[in-house]
């Protein structure tokens, strides 16, 4: 995959006080989101802003673009 995180996105939650528990109590982010997250998969641009809001940063201080070798 050519994008990737550039941080651990659960351990950046962690330390903003958000584990995983009251992500889904309060509905912030989805159960498949936050697996995502621990695969490395991609997300949705709407899981996307919530995780910029949380974080309160923008979307290249999370993911980068790195080119498949051919």
């Amino acid at each position: 995959m050519p994008l990737r995180y550039k941080v651990d996105i659960l351990k950046a939650l962690k330390e903003k006080g958000y584990n995983t528990n009251k992500i889904r109590t309060e509905g912030l982010l989805s159960q498949s989101t936050l697996q995502k997250f621990r695969n490395q998969q991609g997300i949705s641009w709407d899981s996307l802003e919530v995780l910029c809001r949380l974080l309160e940063c923008q979307p290249g201080d999370l993911i980068e673009y790195v080119p498949e070798e051919k």
